[in-house]
């Protein structure tokens, strides 16, 4: 490019003369290429200008936002495919009933709660959807998947009612599942309406990182050909509030960086979270945009309905996108709530502005209305990003909060607490919805249908037909796994051969072996957040490979080992990064493919037990909830076993943490085959028999020699299961005697336990391993309420008091474990006498392992004593035995117990 030679030296006013004539001649040539070549080759122009201007040095300030205008211009929209009257009427009985069914709900009951304001802003959104785009079962690999926002669920069943699913009685009994079969639950809970709902959302955050983690594991099973490829779409609608959860933003980059464009976000942008603006001193749409196109996805801002378009159409001066700029969110609220007037005199407010509006009424001004309320503009940014590809794709919809509900509740502060209307209200609701209803329905909140046979309905019906029938709707259509019987699992079962190996060793070397398998090696899904090294699971990765929608586009360091490391699109293992959030998200996903997509895959989720329950506890309820099957393997866990790593890594609660999920099984195995046995039982139940529930295993990383099983297999694999069995009888005569019960990584220090007290103190000693305290607990407790209600029967003895009865265990009862005592101690109540508890309250600390049991009191020599002192209470041993161990072993009285520290 020839160099331009030096400007005249010019006077201000006449070199601002020459600027304008410069920038106008820019504006015209952009303005041809726009006119001649179309949107993408001056979009491309523009990028090539942006670049060598960049390489010539010209300081260009990086923007991330576009005007506060439509993404989609008037004259790119689409023809709107369906009819529009017909829809806004449709809409309008949607409205009608999700109304009355929440305001209905709490007239019979006070305080039941339910939305109105959320539904009444998304209502535009939902039905373009279920209209044009939602597609559904019928649709084969094409179905899309749909995450609901939690608190529009009224208007979800009002269109279920018209559609005909639902019954009117089924309405009335809305939040009130006690009440019969027909109940309908608060929000969207598969557990409580597995037949309807798919994905529970209200938690809020959890929605948006699991619909990421959806679209991922679709494509995932398509590249590993284990569904087909279609172009199903997942659809994720959010409330702008809801993105303040570090969960809705935090697997952002994730979703473009993995090439999502089967992924739609809807973001409902009604300006308004719980109690108030979301950002009342700016605009939390640019906000967004910003975010989002920081993180490489497409935005589709749909900001003002075509109302708007007729001012823009002639204001040739910019001064309305002007004005645009400077609104606040807070202020724009304010023209939710007033209206037309308050519009004339504080947006119009200066002489550009007024003269655009001239000749208008306030009631043209209420026309004015928000993007996300215009079904045209909703249409359009759908199409165009159910066609965009190479990125996922996120729609801001600018709607109003309460739209349509009166002064009572549109657009102010309050929205989200309105549960009831007046009769004043109701009635001003029925006539902005144009329902033909008498004041006498109103009042009595009566449900509005036209007839299974009414235009609407039969639109309604066809429009889903074409879709491929209802949604939201859950099935359950799987082939049945084949999975491998108990002789699978034959080698676990002989021990390590005086060898010393940890559990978690033998996990993966049991996930090697079912990797093997013929009928389940490729339903099986390996999944990590950045440990597989830490847990012995490097070995797999050359084999299975880890899955990468890019493949490996270079040559890694250890290329040509044996270990190498191995990215292919077809890999098996899921290798998610420093994200627990992220890697639990990955495993609902695979977890629900059985009902998803029909696939079941069998996930198992490795991770440091310490940042497993108690940092993903929010997505492992809502795992629950959504009936997801798989296993989460808790690896170095247990306080003392995780040597030199302190407090926030030691992990001496997950059990307890895992004990509240109602349908999650909880095994702490202290050997390889009681490992096996766990998981052979949980692929039979989950995979064969059906059941719905999941699986929590703790595993440890201290190696110690793996017992063979005993020899009276069946009545120990009953035991494992059931979560107690006897490991070791005493055959030592003495009067005092002790049934040991000892967990996971405890079992060592109890079986050296067991030898001083019967070599050093006479006691002989029963050694139980039990390898789930909850599995005992919850039979208790079933016993025990099934002898209540029925009080003349003889009662019934749970399992853990037959086993642990006087006569079949006799002696002193004491437990250790490597948790805190409150899992062992749920027992004692349940037992003919009192169970001594050992654990390991407390904060952990940076130590050696023998320090930390000695300073947590779970070593060998502190269960000699809790024992002696437990025998002592009995009656068997005098004061001065125990006081005389407490000196042999060096145990200090006086020091401050390990909770306390």
């Amino acid at each position: 490019m020839t160099k331009r030679p030096p400007r005249i030296s010019l006077s201000p006013q006449d070199q601002d003369k020459l600027n304008k004539i410069e920038t106008q001649e820019w504006l015209d040539s952009l303005a041809f290429v726009f006119a001649d070549a179309g949107r993408e080759r001056a979009a491309n122009l523009l990028e090539e200008l942006d670049h060598y201007a960049y390489y010539l040095g010209a300081p260009i300030q990086f923007k991330q936002n576009t005007p506060y205008i439509n993404t989609i211009p008037p004259e790119a929209q689409p023809e709107y495919p369906g009819d529009l009257e017909m829809e806004r009427r449709i809409r309008n009985i949607n409205r009608w009933n999700a109304v009355a069914m929440v305001v209905k709900a709490n007239k019979n009951s006070d305080g039941i709660g339910g939305h109105l304001s959320t539904y009444a802003s998304t209502a535009e959104l939902y039905e373009v959807g279920f209209n044009h785009f939602f597609r559904a079962h019928g649709a084969g690999q094409d179905r899309d998947l749909l995450f609901f926002q939690g608190h529009a669920s009224p208007g979800i069943y009002a269109r279920s009612f018209l559609e005909g699913r639902f019954s009117e009685t089924r309405l009335n009994n809305f939040r009130r599942e006690l009440q019969g079969e027909e109940g309908l639950s608060s929000y969207p809970h598969p557990w409580l309406m597995p037949d309807y709902w798919e994905f529970p959302t209200v938690s809020m955050g959890l929605g948006p990182i699991q619909a990421i983690y959806q679209a991922r594991f679709m494509k995932y099973l398509e590249n590993r050909g284990l569904k087909p490829k279609g172009n199903a779409k997942v659809w994720a609608f959010l409330g702008d509030g809801e993105m303040d959860e570090p969960q809705s933003i935090g697997a952002l980059r994730f979703a473009a960086y993995e090439n999502l464009d089967n992924l739609v976000f809807v973001l409902n942008a009604n300006l308004q979270r719980l109690d108030g603006p979301v950002r009342a001193n700016s605009k939390v749409i640019q906000e967004f945009e910003a975010l989002f196109r920081g993180a490489g996805w497409n935005v589709i801002k749909v900001v003002w309905d075509s109302k708007w378009d007729e001012l823009l159409a002639k204001d040739y001066n910019g001064a309305i996108v002007k004005r645009f700029e400077q609104l606040v969110d807070g202020e724009s609220q304010r023209y939710a709530a007033f209206g037309g007037k308050e519009l004339r005199e504080k947006f119009f407010n200066t002489p550009e502005l007024k003269a655009l509006i001239e000749g208008w009424s306030d009631a043209d001004l209420e026309l004015l209305n928000r993007g996300g309320h215009d079904v045209k503009k909703v249409f359009a940014a759908y199409r165009a990003a159910t066609q965009h590809q190479g990125q996922p794709t996120v729609i801001i919809a600018r709607t109003v909060k309460g739209y349509g509900l009166g002064e009572s509740a549109q657009g102010r502060n309050v929205a989200h607490q309105v549960k009831k209307l007046d009769f004043h209200a109701l009635k001003d609701l029925r006539t902005f919805l144009e329902l033909p209803l008498t004041d006498e329905q109103v009042e009595h909140l009566e449900y509005y249908h036209p007839g299974p046979d009414s235009p609407e309905v039969k639109y309604t019906l066809e429009r889903r037909e074409a879709l491929g029938g209802f949604t939201p709707a859950r099935r359950v259509e799987q082939p049945n796994v084949q999975i491998p019987g108990m002789d699978f699992f034959e080698e676990f079962f002989k021990g390590s051969g005086g060898r010393e190996v940890s559990t978690t060793m033998a996990f993966v070397q049991i996930l090697s072996k079912l990797l093997r398998d013929k009928n389940v090696k490729d339903l099986v899904v390996p999944i990590v957040p950045d440990e597989a090294r830490t847990f012995g699971m490097d070995a797999l990765v050359p084999r299975i490979g880890i899955y990468s929608p890019r493949g490996q586009t270079y040559q890694p360091v250890d290329f040509g080992s044996l270990m190498a490391y191995k990215e292919s699109t077809d890999g098996q293992m899921l290798e998610e990064g420093i994200t627990e959030d992220g890697a639990m998200a990955s495993w609902i996903s695979a977890g629900t493919a059985y009902a998803v997509h029909g696939v079941p895959t069998i996930p198992f989720y490795v991770f440091y037990s310490m940042f497993g329950m108690q940092r993903i506890g929010d997505l492992v309820w809502a795992a629950a909830d959504q009936r997801a099957k798989g296993f989460l393997i808790g690896a170095t866990a247990g306080r003392t076993t995780l040597a030199g790593e302190g407090l926030q890594h030691q992990d001496g609660n997950s059990l307890l943490q895992a004990y509240v999920v109602p349908n999650l099984k909880v095994y702490d195995p202290a050997f390889a085959y009681e490992l096996a046995v766990i998981v052979d039982d949980g692929l039979r139940r989950m995979y064969q028999e059906g059941q719905d529930i999941f699986y929590y295993v703790t595993v440890e990383n201290e190696n110690y020699v793996q017992l063979p099983m005993p020899e009276n297999r069946e009545e120990v694999i009953d035991g494992i299961i059931r979560g107690l069995y006897r490991l070791r009888r005493s055959d030592k005569k003495s009067k005092a005697r002790a049934q040991l019960l000892a967990s996971g990584p405890s079992m060592p220090a109890a079986l050296e336990a067991v030898r001083l007290l019967e070599e050093q103190h006479g006691v002989a000693v029963d050694l139980w391993s039990v390898t789930s305290y909850k599995e005992l607990h919850q039979e208790a407790l079933l016993v025990q309420r099934d002898n209540m209600l029925h009080p003349e029967r003889e009662p019934k003895v749970s399992f853990v008091a037959q086993q642990l009865s006087a006569e079949n265990a006799p002696g002193v009862l004491v437990s250790v474990t490597d948790y805190v005592k409150l899992g062992a101690d749920g027992l004692n109540g349940h037992l003919d006498r009192k169970l001594w508890a050992l654990g390991t309250d407390g904060f952990g600390r940076s130590e050696a392992r023998e320090e930390l049991r000695d300073f947590f009191e779970v070593d060998a020599k502190h269960i000699v004593v809790a024992t002696l002192y437990a025998l002592l209470r009995d009656g068997k041993v005098k004061g001065d035995v125990v006081a005389s161990a407490l000196r042999t072993y060096g145990i200090d009285p006086e020091r401050a117990a390990p909770v306390l520290r």
